[in-house]
């Protein structure tokens, strides 16, 4: 019979580098004790590398660079679906995602239907903000973003060239989806969102 640690080992190296991996991965393969110690060993090794408690990666191998990484914001969103859960990157997270900044933040905040939590990878973090269910009721993924984007800016941060730079971003949203997100927004961004898309007033109200 083979060991635990063979079925870990085998189902890490049959996937391509750059995946994360957590030890709900491995359910079936083991108790969740012989499990942990199975990722563990692998990490001695030098098979994966853990980059937070629960999150191992398999890494990708530059011969000048050593291991590559994937970006905070695809662990974000690895963790999302592992757990089902639906994330939203608020603030400055929203700001880099559309390009209205090119400074990475070094703390990721990202409203959830989860569970609010904290994790730490290298220098930066990830934080789980659980959010009421109006907050996480916007259905297109561009408005969704340009919300987010304009709560962090504030009304007085709105110029003119963030304005163009949003409304050729928008021009990639469906109609219907700009149309039912406006509604959940506060309404002076009610009013930007109208502004940019053209939408008449009687199609927001």
């Amino acid at each position: 019979m083979k060991s635990v640690d063979y079925h870990v080992f085998n189902k890490v190296v049959k996937n391509k580098r750059g995946m994360l991996y957590f030890p709900s991965d491995f359910s079936g393969l083991g108790s969740d004790e012989s499990i942990r110690k199975s990722l563990s060993k692998l990490e001695k090794e030098e098979v994966l590398e853990r980059l937070a408690h629960g999150i191992y990666l398999y890494p990708k191998k530059h011969p000048a660079y050593g291991n590559l990484y994937p970006s905070t914001e695809e662990i974000a969103e690895q963790i999302a679906r592992r757990d089902h859960a639906r994330i939203i990157p608020t603030g400055s997270a929203a700001l880099h995602k559309l390009r209205l900044t090119t400074q990475v933040p070094m703390n990721m905040v990202y409203l959830t239907d989860g569970a609010s939590r904290k994790i730490k990878i290298g220098k930066q973090q990830i934080t789980f903000k659980a959010a009421v269910a109006k907050k996480m009721a916007t259905r297109g993924p561009i408005t969704t973003l340009v919300i987010q984007a304009l709560q962090e800016l504030g009304q007085k941060g709105v110029d003119g060239k963030v304005k163009e730079q949003l409304k050729s971003i928008l021009e990639n949203e469906d109609p219907k989806f700009i149309k039912h997100d406006a509604k959940l927004a506060p309404a002076w961004i009610t009013k930007i969102l109208k502004e940019l898309t053209e939408l008449k007033n009687d199609k927001l109200a």
